[in-house]
């Protein structure tokens, strides 16, 4: 079956993650993808350790499915050699700082008035407006202003970093979303229209929850480390030999842990027979619960809350969660092919459609400007046009059988 997206053409500008993983799940669901670098590659090929092949792994995990071509745009002709390209795609994802694009000649007004249809999806840390506008800032620098740092971690323990870049990831996937309700909109209207995504607003409203909680009670939260806000017990619990999850805040779970833990009668207890009552009380909970935890270890643990109906997990890191039969049954790893380096490992897209799944179809651009002259042919320049761009150093080229080496 063909792929929902076969048929759109994306223009991959940006670097980095948020909007090269954007633009590489969209590439999942079938949509044609020129990643488009500056002299040298993008920045975020620079990303490790660890390196494949001299590549960051993250990037090569970041943009599957793409073909690259280089592109200066400060070089005269740079920037109409992307608008050439734009008049002939859907979508074109950039991720420059606001105001960039236009000053350099590529910004939306520019395309749309080469291409009317298009969508132009632009991700940047702060927005295109407000006072924080011109603001640089990266993963990090977003986790930081967002508040969600404030709600990570232990209480009275140092700031905490999510251990993962969620502002980028979070930005990425709601970007994508942005870009196909706008690509669906364009089906009804026949005009395309701008997409704005930023970093902040994305995190603002990954964390809807606990924002939500404070801005109804004016209660500052704090970090409370594995452990819910809104309910109890519903946390990781140190055992034997690790840690085990458990999420027995229901009241019908609630008497079943501690029937299971061997003392019944904790589930009556006035300090805890209720969610609430548990949540305020959370540090003598934990005091009572701590030690039976301790006694097995987590295998045990796990089996016995299992067979009580006890939602609860084992804590998995990265070693043992990639070898796990359920991981290998459902694909959730995919391999993406290069002829360079071998198979390249990555998280695959998590949209499962029934006749159309979203799986890598190709590799990922290894060298910056590995299909320059191949993309250029397909979007209508001739042979003599690619070798006056590559002699003029508007476009460089990487491989060895690129045409514009020919």
């Amino acid at each position: 079956m063909p792929r929902p997206l076969e048929g759109i053409r994306l223009l991959d500008l940006s670097q980095g993650a948020a909007g090269p993983t954007c633009a590489m799940l969209l590439a999942d669901l079938g949509a044609q993808v020129v990643k488009v670098e500056p002299p040298g590659g993008e920045w975020g090929r620079g990303l490790g350790p660890p390196f494949v092949g001299g590549t960051a792994a993250a990037f090569l995990a970041m943009n599957r499915n793409k073909r690259g071509i280089v592109i200066d745009v400060k070089r005269p002709g740079g920037a109409g050699v992307v608008l050439r390209l734009a008049e002939r795609s859907d979508v074109v994802v950039e991720s420059l700082r606001p105001g960039v694009a236009d000053r350099l000649g590529i910004g939306y007004q520019a395309m749309a008035a080469r291409n009317p249809r298009l969508v132009y999806a632009a991700v940047s840390a702060f927005g295109q407006d407000g006072p924080w506008r011109d603001r640089p800032g990266v993963d990090g620098v977003v986790q930081a202003m967002s508040g969600l740092m404030s709600v990570t971690g232990t209480a009275g323990g140092a700031p905490v970093k999510a251990g993962v870049p969620a502002a980028d990831m979070v930005g990425a996937m709601m970007c994508g979303q942005g870009i196909l309700a706008a690509l669906l909109s364009r089906e009804r209207t026949g005009r395309g229209e701008r997409v704005d995504v930023s970093l902040l607003d994305a995190l603002l409203a990954f964390q809807v929850v606990p924002l939500a909680m404070y801005l109804a009670s004016g209660e500052r939260p704090v970090p409370q480390g594995s452990a819910a806000p809104y309910a109890a017990p519903n946390e990781a619990f140190p055992t034997r030999d690790g840690h085990v999850m458990v999420a027995a805040y229901t009241p019908e779970r609630w008497p079943r842990l501690c029937a299971a833990l061997g003392v019944p009668d904790l589930a009556t207890d006035p300090r805890f027979d209720t969610n609430s009552k548990r949540v305020q009380a959370r540090p003598a909970l934990r005091e009572v619960l701590e030690p039976l935890f301790r006694a097995r270890t987590t295998a045990e643990w796990v089996t016995t809350l299992e067979d009580a109906d006890v939602m609860c997990a084992p804590l998995l890191a990265y070693p043992e969660l990639v070898v796990q039969e359920h991981i290998e049954c459902c694909g959730m790893l995919v391999r993406t092919a290069h002829p360079d380096i071998g198979e390249v490992r990555s998280p695959r897209n998590p949209v499962r459609l029934s006749d159309a799944p979203a799986v890598p179809a190709g590799g990922v651009p290894l060298h910056p400007g590995e299909h320059t002259g191949e993309v250029l042919a397909d979007f209508g320049f001739g042979p003599h046009e690619v070798r006056s761009l590559v002699a003029e150093g508007v476009v460089q080229t990487a491989s060895r059988t690129d045409p514009a080496r020919v």
